[in-house]
């Protein structure tokens, strides 16, 4: 089989607009977050078991990524974790509003992040197990402000297992972890034992030396023909197929 196709943030951007198009597959966004954020869930699920790590700390950004944490920060309390989600700024759109709701409706704590989120942060890292983070995706465009810069390296510095959705945070879409901290040292992006990507692997993430999971199966074969993704076959009814790690062949 061809190796799989790394994609670069433009190409990535034309995919989904294409899976959500009039003449594509027309899936709705809300589909689509929930089908990736059920493939985060059961990738957290397969490498971090529940008698070892109950407590799961999601991490939300504001943007379509945060909603895929919220969809898999669900499904983790279906699978009998003790999931907690934790946003330094919600986002405002309605979908991700809705979300918010089905987490308070299935007794997912939503942490309070006022007056001071990093004080938040630290006290929830604290009495966790593992951390999802569902914090920038693959339209990130340094520089990481505030908050989120401090959120970044407190994650960092807690040394927690993370698993990142689709990118690690702070990662160049195409450059991997490039971008110095010019405050904590070293660079910005976190470092994730875990990565979950989400279509098709992004440019960036070529050399992740973790174990990387590949989310993805309502990619139609034929559109993923024509972008020539050279997907690998999933098992059974998984939603998730792991990649090898970097340096090994497919």
């Amino acid at each position: 089989m061809s190796t799989i196709r790394h994609l670069t943030s433009k190409i990535a951007q034309q995919i989904d607009e294409e899976l959500m198009g009039a003449s594509g597959t027309q899936f709705s966004l809300d589909q689509l977050m929930e089908l990736a954020g059920l493939a985060c869930a059961q990738t957290l699920a397969a490498v971090y078991k529940t008698d070892k790590h109950p407590r799961v700390l999601v991490c939300c950004g504001p943007g379509n990524q945060g909603g895929d944490g919220l969809v898999a920060a669900r499904h983790l309390r279906m699978f009998g974790y003790k999931p907690s989600v934790y946003m330094p700024k919600p986002g405002s759109k309605d979908i991700y509003k809705r979300l918010q709701h089905q987490c308070t409706a299935n007794d997912i704590p939503i942490l309070n992040v006022q007056p001071d989120p990093i004080t938040t942060l630290r006290s929830a890292l604290d009495e966790t197990d593992v951390v999802l983070d569902a914090i920038f995706g693959f339209s990130f465009q340094p520089p990481i402000r505030a908050p989120f810069d401090r959120v970044l390296r407190l994650i960092k510095e807690s040394k927690k297992p993370v698993v990142s959705v689709d990118i690690p945070s702070g990662w160049d879409v195409e450059g991997g972890n490039t971008h110095d901290d010019t405050e904590g040292g070293g660079k910005v992006g976190l470092e994730p034992d875990v990565l979950i990507s989400l279509t098709a692997p992004k440019e960036g993430v070529r050399l992740f030396k973790g174990r990387h999971f590949l989310g993805g199966r309502f990619v139609p074969a034929a559109f993923a023909e024509r972008f020539q993704l050279n997907l690998p076959p999933y098992p059974g009814f998984d939603q998730i197929v792991e990649l090898p790690s970097a340096g090994q062949k497919l």
